[in-house]
C-alpha cells in the first residue's frame, strides 16, 4: 500500500509543479523590484481562476497523501 501512496504522491507533486508554472507570469518577484504595480488588485476570471482553484485542490491532496503516507509508514 505504501508503494501506491508514493506513486500518487509523485504524480500529485508533478501536477502541482505544472499548475504553479502555468500561473500568471506577472505575479512573481518582479513586483519587488518595480516591475509592476504591487498594490494593484485583480480579480481572477475564467481559466486563471480555474488554475488557481486546481492548484489549491492539488496542494491539499498532496498534503493529505503525504500525511497518510507518514502515518502508515510508522
Amino acid at each position: 500500500m505504501g508503494t501506491y501512496l508514493y506513486i500518487v504522491q509523485i504524480l500529485l507533486g508533478i501536477a502541482l509543479i505544472v499548475l504553479v508554472l502555468l500561473q500568471t507570469k506577472g505575479a512573481g518577484l518582479s513586483g519587488v523590484f518595480g516591475g509592476q504595480d504591487v498594490y494593484a488588485t485583480r480579480t481572477r476570471r475564467g481559466l486563471e481562476k480555474t488554475l488557481f482553484n486546481a492548484t489549491i485542490g492539488v496542494a491539499v491532496a498532496f498534503f493529505l497523501v503525504s500525511l497518510v503516507s507518514v502515518m502508515i509508514s510508522g
